[in-house]
């Protein structure tokens, strides 16, 4: 067999980011209608982070679009852990390393070792980019939730303190006005939701 060539190991990664599509979230539709996929999850980051680019003005918004698209490829192999689940945080890290590996070790060499800085980039969340990146991962899952009548928050059981522990602080490191919004939100649907 010939060796692959540039276009071909590009291709390969190609066909590969099409399994996220399988990958299923905890969160549902704003419509509520089904739980959406981690590809509908990143693109519709990715169009959180064009519209909402004012809420993060000393960001790349390039840069931020670059890791939402990239930041759940590793789901392919490491699957969602939804943050009101009960996680193993090491465990968690330890795949999507070895998915990271793997799947941006598809690429041409160049390709990888870009890519794969951006999504390390992501993760690490020290630069005002990736911290807006992470707000927005962060926002979004509400703001469905809270279209959708509650979703994964009443699966899960989950209080609003909780969302203020494990997502608020989060969102309002890198988009602290967006937390804000959400916020308000939130506890006007716990506070309506207590006598149902």
């Amino acid at each position: 067999m010939t060796e692959k060539t540039r276009l071909d190991r590009q291709i390969d990664f190609l066909v590969e980011a099409d399994k996220l599509k399988n990958t299923i979230r905890a969160t549902e539709l704003c419509d509520g209608s089904r739980y959406e996929n981690s590809a509908e999850h990143s693109w519709h980051l990715t169009l959180y982070a064009l519209v909402l680019a004012d809420q993060g003005p000393e960001v790349e918004i390039n840069l931020v679009i670059k890791m939402l698209i990239l930041h759940d490829l590793v789901e392919i192999d490491a699957g969602d852990n939804p943050i009101f689940g009960q996680l193993d945080h090491a465990a968690i890290e330890a795949a999507e390393q070895a998915a990271a590996d793997r799947i941006f070790g598809l690429l041409p060499d160049d390709q990888r070792d870009h890519l794969r800085a951006i999504w390390e980039e992501f993760e690490a969340a020290s630069t005002p980019s990736a911290q807006f990146a992470k707000s927005l991962d962060r926002f979004q899952p509400p703001m469905q939730n809270l279209a959708s009548g509650g979703g994964s928050w009443t699966d899960y059981d989950v209080t609003e303190a909780q969302i203020h522990d494990r997502v608020g602080s989060k969102i309002a490191i890198g988009a602290p006005g967006l937390w804000d919004y959400a916020k308000a939100r939130i506890a006007a649907f716990f506070a309506a939701h207590k006598s149902t």
